[in-house]
């Protein structure tokens, strides 16, 4: 991979240099991986990532982002009480104003926000027949998620930041949580050929410990109008039967449908987040 780590007494970060589409950037690079001792350090740094992006052929620069979207990315800008959950992103209380401080504005939010499952799943969806929804069964994980990154790549591809990585990049990032798995939170929607048209990826949040309260729905995607509906309400009454208490919507951006669906939930947001960017 083409990047560069930056390490000084005060912090260190790293650069990669072919990043995702940002408007009509030409070349965007990102920055991640940030340890900074103070928003002073983080800035000096910064600065430096910034300059050194712009003589390779950058015409901006975003982060905190580990080089996509695939992977760890976003800065806590508002931290709350909450105690972070797992797979959460993390930052340093400083490190927003470092980024400000290097020329960085907000370029994209996000929260997280928490629903007790006594008061979910609300009303059922309408009866369909287009799709059923089940629950993934326990085999072939290599298999299960590549019919996850196939259909991720479909339904994701228009969003912002997005860039194209490999199965095989895909694979390597979670195989390490299949010992983590639970069939029941992990969800498949199908048409009436078996063709993949939906699924939902959830977990227990083992962050509380190996017993957790509470459930993470991390991810789904659909390509078929009404299957995140069908798959959140599955979801939901699959984590309560199996004795969660506490649903955690994670990482959702603010303009999408699944921010809506969480307000109508009843969901609280805890925690929010931010994507920062310049020009070169």
């Amino acid at each position: 991979m083409n990047t560069q780590t930056l390490k000084t007494n005060d912090g260190q970060l790293t650069i990669w240099f072919d990043g995702p589409v940002w408007d009509d950037h030409s070349q965007v690079a990102t920055v991640g991986k940030c340890k900074f001792s103070s928003a002073k350090a983080g800035a000096r740094l910064l600065a430096e990532a910034a300059a050194i992006a712009k003589s390779k052929g950058a015409t901006a620069l975003i982060g905190p982002m580990e080089g996509d979207t695939w992977h760890a990315y976003r800065l806590i800008s508002e931290r709350g009480m909450h105690q972070p959950f797992l797979m959460e992103p993390a930052s340093a209380d400083h490190d927003a104003a470092a980024f400000r401080a290097a020329g960085f504005d907000v370029i994209s939010s996000y929260f997280s926000a928490s629903a007790p499952l006594s008061e979910l799943p609300g009303a059922k969806p309408r009866d369909t027949d287009v799709f059923t929804v089940s629950a993934w069964d326990g085999t072939d994980p290599d298999m299960l998620f590549t019919q996850v990154y196939d259909l991720s790549c479909a339904a994701f591809a228009g969003n912002p930041f997005y860039k194209h990585i490999d199965l095989a990049d895909f694979l390597t990032m979670y195989r390490p949580v299949v010992p983590l798995l639970k069939q029941d939170l992990i969800l498949f929607a199908r048409d009436g050929t078996g063709a993949l048209v939906g699924f939902l990826f959830g977990i227990p949040n083992y962050a509380e410990g190996p017993e957790p309260t509470s459930v993470i729905l991390k991810t789904y995607a659909s390509t078929q109008k009404g299957a995140g509906h069908w798959l959140s309400y599955q979801f939901y009454l699959n984590a309560k039967v199996m004795g969660f208490e506490t649903a955690i919507h994670a990482l959702m951006h603010d303009d999408n449908l699944s921010a809506i669906r969480s307000g109508l939930n009843g969901a609280d947001v805890f925690r929010r987040y931010a994507l920062m960017g310049r020009a070169l």
